[in-house]
This record gives structure tokens, C-alpha cells and sequence, in this order.
């Protein structure tokens, strides 16, 4: 394995890793209120064209950490779509 390639290797696991503890937390108490729909959307976007193009050039670093990043986004975001358009209106028939 060259430098370069272990290099990116260890970018994709800091940053891959750096995403966990919001992931974890988010996860568990599916707390979304401090999230933004906009931002969760375009990173969510971003990460699904980073993992095609690694798969376009095969690079597996790119590959490998985005995969687990989009899995994770998207997790979020689709808890962040649920808070936001469908729990605040069985909230509001509630009341």
C-alpha cells in the first residue's frame, strides 16, 4: 500500500469518525430540532456525490467512507423530515 493511499485512508476514518458522536446522538433521542433541513439535505447530496465519483475512479478510501457517511446522513435526515412535516401535524391534532 503507498503513502498516499494510506493517507487517504486515514482521512476517510478521522472524518468518518468525526460524524459518529452527532450520528449516535441524533440516533438515540431522534432529536432533530437543532438540525438544519437545508444543511442535513445538501450534505446528505454532497456525500452520495462523493461516493459516486470514489466509485467512478475506484478509490476505495472514498468509497469505504462515504458509504458509511451516507448511510448515517441519511438516517438523519430522514428523522429530520419526519420531526419536521409529519410528528409537528400529530402534535397540532392533538392539541
Amino acid at each position: 500500500m503507498e503513502t498516499l493511499e494510506i493517507l487517504g485512508y486515514v482521512a476517510a476514518t478521522l472524518t468518518t469518525t468525526s460524524f459518529l458522536p452527532q450520528a449516535i446522538l441524533t440516533i438515540r433521542t431522534r432529536d432533530t430540532e437543532a438540525l438544519s433541513l437545508t444543511m442535513y439535505s445538501t450534505f446528505t447530496l454532497g456525500v452520495l456525490c462523493w461516493l459516486i465519483y470514489g466509485i467512478y475512479i475506484s478509490n476505495n478510501a472514498i468509497i469505504f467512507a462515504n458509504a458509511i457517511t451516507l448511510f448515517l446522513a441519511a438516517l438523519i435526515l430522514s428523522f429530520k423530515i419526519y420531526n419536521t412535516f409529519f410528528k409537528s401535524k400529530k402534535l397540532k391534532k392533538q392539541e
